[in-house]
Formats: C-alpha cells, sequence, structure tokens
C-alpha cells in the first residue's frame, strides 16, 4: 500500500481551495426557504376516530391547517371551491348532540363555522346507534351516513385525500422544547 506523500497532500489541499473559491462565498449556516406549491381546489376526507371527545378540539387543528393557507393569500381560494368532509366515528360523537351543547361550546362553534364555509361533517350511523342517538338529537349541520366504514371508501373511490389527525397526549408545552 502507498501512501500519501506530503506534496500529493498539499497538492489536494490547493485543488480542494480552489474548487471552493470558484463557488463564491456562501454564508457559513443557510436558511429554509419558503415555496409557494401551487395547490389545486382540494378534494379531501378526514377521518377523525378519537378516544376521548376532549381530544376533538386538536383534531380541527388539522382542519384548520387545511382550509386556512388555502383561503388566505397568496391562494385565496374561495370557500366554494373545496370539497372538504369530515367524517366522526369514535367518541368524539358526543359533542355533536345538542344536549351536551354547554359541554362542548368551543368546538362546536368551531364545526359551525367550518361548516358555514362549505365542509361536510358527517357521522357514523351505526356508532350513533351505539351511543343511543339518533339524527334528531344531532346539530342541523351533520349528516348521518350508513357507516363510517362504507363511507371512507365512497369518498376515497371518488379521489378524495384521506387525512387522519394524530391527537397525542401533550406532555411538554412549546416553551419547554423549543
Amino acid at each position: 500500500m502507498r501512501y500519501p506523500t506530503p506534496r500529493h497532500l498539499l497538492c489536494s489541499l490547493c485543488a480542494g481551495v480552489a474548487v471552493l473559491g470558484s463557488m463564491g462565498s456562501a454564508p457559513a449556516m443557510a436558511q429554509a426557504k419558503s415555496i409557494q406549491t401551487p395547490y389545486q381546489n382540494p378534494k379531501a376526507l378526514i377521518d377523525i376516530y378519537l378516544d376521548d371527545p376532549a381530544k376533538l378540539g386538536s383534531a380541527l387543528y388539522w382542519l384548520r391547517g387545511l382550509v386556512n393557507p388555502l383561503t388566505e393569500a397568496p391562494y385565496s381560494m374561495f370557500a366554494e371551491d373545496m370539497n372538504i368532509v369530515v367524517l366522526m366515528h369514535g367518541t368524539e360523537i358526543v359533542t355533536l348532540a345538542r344536549k351536551n351543547e354547554e359541554r362542548y361550546q368551543e368546538v362546536v362553534q368551531r364545526m359551525r363555522y367550518y361548516a358555514g364555509m362549505g365542509v361536510k361533517f358527517k357521522v357514523c350511523g351505526l356508532a350513533l346507534q351505539d351511543f343511543q342517538y339518533t339524527a334528531n338529537d344531532l346539530y342541523d349541520f351533520v349528516e348521518v351516513t350508513p357507516s363510517a366504514l362504507t363511507e371512507l371508501m365512497h369518498w376515497q373511490n371518488r379521489g378524495y385525500a384521506l387525512i387522519t389527525p394524530q391527537v397525542h397526549d401533550k406532555k411538554f408545552s412549546i416553551e419547554q422544547i423549543r
């Protein structure tokens, strides 16, 4: 095995410096670039199945993360240009019962806001039976479907992107971890 001589090492170093010098001076640390992806009118199905109705507020941030950027500049889409379906079939169903209005007032107001923008809120009819509710027990912006699974299949077959919010128990505040 041949080892490089000091002269070879010096030549390699000079070549590296020459290459770097020809690249111009770059800052020691670059920053991220903001981009504007050319989004089209969305077709989205948000599948919500939670183990605790208190998590619905966090799950609705996924809806906000979809709608708000598209309705604001630079996209400025109109609500009627977006096709968004929210399908619920877990414990969050109790938030849709009018008798629980006082307890879940904040999330119901948020859902009403998005329903007013054209977002469709649907609930699984089978799950509704499990909770011993009927369509008459729910708010007027809610539609009852025969089954969540058949509804998921229906919308996906129509080309809707499936979004499943992941809601975890919060262990740290943002200030603690950043």
